[in-house]
């Protein structure tokens, strides 16, 4: 691990839920995952965030506006795409 891997990105000083409590983005049900996801809808980082999650392969969560099952769709559909 290098000094920068341990450094916060600094798209996320952009991000709409940078005042948003972790919780929020961490929900246990399907409607703090609707509610999340219309946070991330206005975000000017959106796409940032969700690259970030796929890159890190970040399990829990919503990030860039997508749930953890919704990264996980995307996650295959490229390593199948990846195989072609």
């Amino acid at each position: 691990m290098t000094p920068s891997d341990l450094q916060t990105p600094p798209w996320m000083d952009e991000a709409s839920c940078r005042t948003s409590t972790p919780g929020d983005f961490f929900p246990s049900d399907g409607v703090g995952v609707e509610r999340a996801k219309r946070v991330c809808a206005e975000c000017p980082v959106k796409a940032e965030c969700l690259e970030y999650a796929l890159t890190h392969r970040i399990e829990h969560g919503v990030w860039g506006g997508c749930s953890e099952r919704e990264r996980r769709r995307m996650m295959r559909s490229r390593r199948l795409a990846a195989t072609v």
